[in-house]
């Protein structure tokens, strides 16, 4: 552990600049800047505008690809430097939004062997505490699987912890607000213990203590 303030960054996938996605994200985002985290929020589409392309074809001489938006400021200034990753979506068709799924795979771009410097991607890529967001207007649990399965299968693909997953209900803008398993309080609490939290995840051949929580 170091002295400086860890480095939070959120990436919302939503469309709506004031929708209940981004009312969820900004409650973690206040709380977590309280405890002295330094965060920097992203929304997707402002700056994935382009899908993954053929890397075969797509690459410059330098090994950059050729598209024109601003994925790699944002991958390379924020999401690699990161120690932890709130990322925020809708739930559109029980899956991410197109957004953030894009954000995935435009990732692919740098961390490929055919990358020049993918070695050193790969490693900013690992360990990093990691946080889900969700929206979504039905309320049955089913709904939110898809999104926490794909985020829990990229935490452990990348040696990061999934540390808490916040799910609101609503529709319209607001609309969150009301949703009665108070999903703001949720979020508050995980922005106060994004760094902090206590993370387990055992096989069955791991050494543990009888109590959970000491």
């Amino acid at each position: 552990m170091n002295d400086f303030p860890k480095k939070l960054l959120f990436l919302i996938g939503s469309p709506r600049r004031n929708g209940n996605c981004s009312l969820l994200a900004e409650a973690v985002a206040k709380v977590a800047k309280a405890t002295g985290a330094e965060v920097t929020t992203h929304f997707v589409d402002d700056f994935v505008t382009e899908f993954l392309k053929d890397n075969r074809t797509n690459r410059r001489e330098d090994g950059e690809d050729d598209s024109q938006d601003g994925f790699r400021d944002v991958f390379f200034n924020d999401f690699l430097p990161a120690d932890g990753v709130v990322f925020c979506s809708p739930i559109y068709w029980y899956a991410m939004s197109g957004q953030m799924k894009t954000l995935f795979d435009r990732t692919f771009t740098y961390y490929a062997a055919s990358y020049p410097e993918s070695e050193r991607v790969i490693e900013g890529m690992k360990y990093k505490r990691i946080g889900l967001v969700l929206s979504s207007e039905e309320t049955y649990p089913g709904v939110a699987l898809g999104p926490i399965h794909q985020i829990q299968e990229y935490s452990r693909y990348t040696h990061s912890e999934l540390v808490g997953v916040v799910r609101g209900v609503g529709n319209s803008r607001g609309d969150v607000l009301k949703d009665p398993t108070k999903p703001i309080e949720q979020a508050e609490t995980l922005g106060e213990t994004m760094f902090s939290r206590s993370y387990s995840d055992y096989r069955i051949d791991t050494e543990r203590p009888a109590k959970v929580w000491g």
